[in-house]
């Protein structure tokens, strides 16, 4: 497809053609290959819509985005950062996807004082105690999204929950979170390798334990693979499903269809979210990509929204580190679920729903919003976050 706004460049490409001194440069270093393609794909496509509605020009100034495969593997995204900094010389770099490649970045990335900015990715690490002046988030600390659905399965009297979740940070973020919520008896918890895709000796554990309820946390191929799965052992129907947002959104929905319909799932944004933003977004999305977007396509548009929005404040003026800072930092961010602000540790405060997967009008397996869980929630990691 023909993207006339970006200028793409593969992991390996040549040098990328040189950019005018006023113009905006920010890598993208996304999952792009692999069983997590999806999740990178939307993130692309979706900041790409909103350099798109910008007219090209994020803050008012040309914009040069440099794509760039990071394979899910973190010495290439680490090879990756060190690439954009030294040579592409990016004022931003966003797109990551997995945590874990997030902390092997972030040392590179702050120490060329690039600023980071996370659509996806954010591990309890850089929430707290590891927050650094470099990184901010746009989407989410990785446990929030879990909070929302440990409350609601707590609210609503399970009272023995089995969890699995992969054996990576957002994983143990993942499941830490559903249990600060959750306080019933846990059957069983259970940490798989990432990118595992035959999950039969761990179901065949579930159904041995015999809880009245399941969580998990499997995001991409992982997800699509362990629903597909959870079906074919007899436990839909007989054993309720719960996860986040990230288990059972767009990307995993349009591949499992009618096998995740039912499955009550957390998210910060939701496609039917009733916003004027929010529905040009998912229509110009659907019109321009042929799909109904997923949270991660919203996510990559808020992240290009929130530099636009902090570009903006400081004049273009992208020398000034401490005042692009300052301006990120103090945005009142207009994003697609709503009017968002950003935590003393770069993280937001927002709103967490609660959603269903059910039949569109349209036929189309999708997520209706059923309820607010939270509302402008903070991550309960800001505390141990030495930046005041």
């Amino acid at each position: 497809m023909t993207r006339n706004l970006l200028t793409l460049a593969s992991a390996l490409a040549l040098l990328a053609t040189p950019a005018a001194a006023d113009t905006l440069k920010i890598g993208m270093i996304t999952t792009l290959s692999g069983p997590g393609a999806g999740l990178g794909i939307d993130i692309r496509d979706g900041f790409a819509l909103a350099v798109e509605h910008a007219g090209g020009k994020l803050g008012g100034q040309d914009t040069q985005v440099i794509e760039a495969d990071d394979q899910q593997k973190p010495d290439v995204a680490v090879g990756l950062a060190n690439r954009m900094v030294e040579r592409d010389r990016v004022q931003v770099v966003t797109g990551v996807v997995w945590s874990n490649l997030a902390l092997a970045m972030l040392p590179t990335l702050a120490g060329g004082q690039t600023f980071f900015i996370s659509p996806n990715a954010g591990p309890s690490q850089l929430a707290g105690a590891q927050c650094n002046p470099y990184f901010f988030n746009a989407a989410y600390q990785n446990d929030q999204i879990h909070e929302a659905v440990g409350k609601h399965v707590q609210d609503e009297g399970f009272k023995k929950v089995y969890l699995m979740a992969p054996n990576y940070p957002a994983g143990k973020d993942g499941l830490a979170g559903f249990k600060r919520y959750y306080k019933g008896e846990v059957a069983g918890e259970v940490y798989t390798q990432v990118g595992q895709l035959d999950y039969a000796a761990e179901l065949a554990q579930l159904k041995a334990a015999a809880p009245d309820a399941v969580y998990v946390f499997y995001p991409g191929g992982m997800g699509i693979n362990f629903i597909k799965q959870y079906e074919q052992a007899g436990l839909k129907g007989a054993v309720p499903l719960f996860g986040p947002g990230f288990s059972f959104d767009q990307d995993i929905l349009a591949a499992v269809g009618e096998s995740a319909l039912g499955v009550k799932n957390s998210a910060q944004w939701s496609p039917d979210l009733d916003n004027a933003a929010n529905k040009k977004f998912v229509a110009d999305f659907k019109a321009k990509y042929g799909r109904i977007p997923s949270m991660y396509a919203a996510q990559g548009y808020d992240t290009a929204l929130l530099i636009d929005t902090a570009v903006k404040a400081v004049g273009g003026n992208l020398k000034d580190k401490d005042t692009l800072r300052a301006a990120l930092a103090s945005a009142k961010l207009q994003s697609l679920r709503g009017e968002v602000a950003f935590n003393t540790n770069h993280y937001p405060i927002h709103n967490i729903y609660l959603r269903e997967v059910v039949k569109g009008a349209d036929g189309a397996v999708t997520n209706k919003t059923v309820a607010t869980v939270f509302t402008n929630h903070a991550d309960a990691y800001v505390k141990d976050c030495p930046m005041k």
